[in-house]
């Protein structure tokens, strides 16, 4: 019988709460679910509610009875935070995180590079915002709770799991012992040491680095502003590198690489820590400055994913599908735009709207999106942590020129989490205009935000449907409403939204008046134009100028509906 810890977890800054466990002798013996969850992290959190958001219920299985030990996952991008409003929770890291935009890379106590994220009056969001993954964990839960087609199972442990072309079979443990639940889709979001991927025997490829980091979670007051700092080859750590950043409730992060040979176990006793932990604050002008230790862990840096994310009736998400090293702030950035890009296609299978095939577009795109992380990643790494003698010499050299030479200053640059660019999705539309924009997103971007209000942006209109953006202040033509309405019929969730109109327009869901242009010309539209974004908000065609037969080749197209949709 699996026994989850029942005591709260200690935390200088953090109160745990331990919930009560979902137990078998409560409930109907006989279990089914269309989807079951493995894993009640942020992604299969954010997975769960975007699902429900879209009428499909689901099971979340999480083994513990409370949300995550220790700070982990701390810097949220613009990206992230626009998928987590998709799903409800945004305004609650807005309301509680610390933003920012700038980062520092120091070298014998001079700044070296500066960094900055752009940020205008069109972004509702900062570029990044830190605040510790308790509270975000929090946040989701609060949400699902809410949620009636969420059902979260607290001290629920995955043990085994069959699968066939119908569903699979699963075995869940308790603290009454097992019982089993059957699902058509079983979802692994139970990262990085993932039991699904263990059970099914699946390999991750990819590399690993040999450099160890210890993440140190103190409190401490320093005043200093909230700006990622990394110090590079260090006096008290000669060689190596550590990264500062400031978190929620007085806490800072510190990162530090281990020197070679150094085992976790060494690393962590408090000697170890202290004497560090010291000479960091030392360095940076605050020798004896008393401070308090939250957490503490130890991480290696890995590029790996598996290289299709669809096995049959299980789908991966999330770090139980990669691993991804946490410079450039990756992890779970990368897994909230699986969970967003798979939700919705699996949505639409759920329901029978789509065939099962639409799934493996989630598979190219998440690891497309995967390999072009790692091989950009693999270049911080490398910097960060030189994993040959030849390495360090280049990277020596780079820090050595930067003193006095400020054209070597970006080769520090992070290459920080963005938003993925389906570029060459096979949902793209094959016969509209995106060849002929000059401007704007195109195929397989997310759309350019724009402020069109006090406290009212483009994306807050944008929900798990598909947007038709027309740029008109006419009616929406009828074969085009004609196409709208087929679709609809089919369990398409569609909505039109006819942009640059002060009044009503008949056809269309709702309308962005637009009076400055300023969405039409971020777009690149002018009268007549259009733009087709997925649930997940992601341009998938546009137009010059909108025509019924390419709206519906190009709907057919995002939904593998192709050889169903009549001429």
């Amino acid at each position: 019988m699996h026994q989850p810890h029942a005591q709260p977890r200690r935390s200088i800054y953090y109160d745990y709460q331990v919930f009560d466990a979902w137990l078998p002798s409560k409930h109907s013996k006989e279990q089914h679910a269309p989807v079951v969850i493995a894993g009640a992290g942020p992604i299969g959190l954010v997975t769960a509610l975007a699902l429900a958001q879209q009428s499909v219920r689901c099971v979340l299985l999480e083994a513990e009875r409370q949300v995550s030990e220790g700070s982990r996952a701390i810097v949220f991008t613009r990206r992230s935070m626009e998928i987590l409003q998709q799903v409800g929770v945004a305004h609650r890291l807005t309301e509680n995180g610390l933003p920012w935009r700038f980062g520092n890379s120091i070298y014998r106590g001079q700044r070296v590079f500066r960094m900055e994220n752009p940020h205008d009056p069109d972004d509702r969001f900062f570029p990044l915002i830190n605040l510790q993954q308790q509270y975000l964990e929090q946040y989701l839960v609060e949400a699902c709770e809410a949620e009636p087609l969420v059902d979260l199972r607290w001290g629920n442990k995955l043990l085994s799991f069959k699968q066939d072309s119908a569903g699979a079979t699963l075995e869940v443990d308790t603290e009454e012992g097992p019982y089993a639940l059957k699902t058509d889709w079983l979802v692994a979001a139970d990262g990085a040491r993932s039991a699904v991927r263990a059970q099914m025997d699946l390999k991750l490829e990819g590399a690993s680095y040999e450099g160890r980091f210890v993440i140190a979670d103190i409190r401490v007051d320093l005043p200093l502003p909230t700006e990622r700092l990394a110090f590079f080859d260090p006096d008290w750590n000669p060689g190596n590198t550590i990264l500062m950043h400031r978190e929620p409730h007085g806490i800072w992060r510190l990162d530090y690489q281990l020197p070679p040979g150094e085992t976790p176990e060494d690393a962590l006793q408090p000697e170890s820590l202290k004497a560090r932990i010291d000479a960091q604050l030392a360095m940076i002008g605050h020798a004896g400055i008393a401070w308090e230790m939250d957490w503490c862990s130890v991480y290696s840096a890995r590029a790996l994913t598996l290289p299709d994310y669809v096995q049959g009736r299980v789908l991966f998400v999330g770090d139980a599908g990669h691993l991804l090293p946490i410079f450039g702030v990756r992890g779970a950035n990368t897994g909230f735009q699986d969970a967003q890009g798979l939700a919705w296609r699996l949505a639409l299978v759920v329901k029978g709207v789509v065939p099962a095939a639409l799934l493996h577009s989630y598979s190219s795109e998440r690891v497309g999106a995967a390999r072009e992380i790692i091989d950009e990643a693999g270049k911080s790494t490398r910097f960060m942590t030189p994993p040959t003698r030849g390495f360090r010499l280049l990277r020596d050299a780079v820090l050595s020129l930067s003193l006095t030479q400020p054209f070597v200053g970006p080769l520090y640059h992070w290459r920080t989490s963005r938003p993925h660019e389906y570029g060459a999705s096979p949902l793209n539309a094959v016969d509209d205009d995106n060849a002929r924009f000059d401007t704007g997103p195109g195929h397989g971007a997310p759309p350019r935000n724009v402020c069109l209000g006090s406290d009212d942006y483009l994306l807050d209109h944008l929900d798990h449907r598909f947007t038709l953006l027309v740029a008109t202040d006419t009616p929406i033509p009828a074969d085009v409403l004609a196409v709208v309405d087929e679709l609809r019929a089919r369990g398409l969730s569609l909505q039109v939204i006819a942009v640059g109109a002060s009044q009503p327009v008949p056809g269309a869901d709702q309308i962005l008046p637009d009076a400055e242009g300023r969405l039409r010309q971020r777009h690149g539209l002018s009268d007549g134009g259009a733009y087709l974004l997925r649930p997940d908000q992601h341009v998938c065609a546009r137009w010059r100028s909108l025509d019924a037969p390419r709206l519906r080749a190009a709907l057919a197209k995002a939904t593998d509906l192709n050889s169903g949709v009549t001429a």
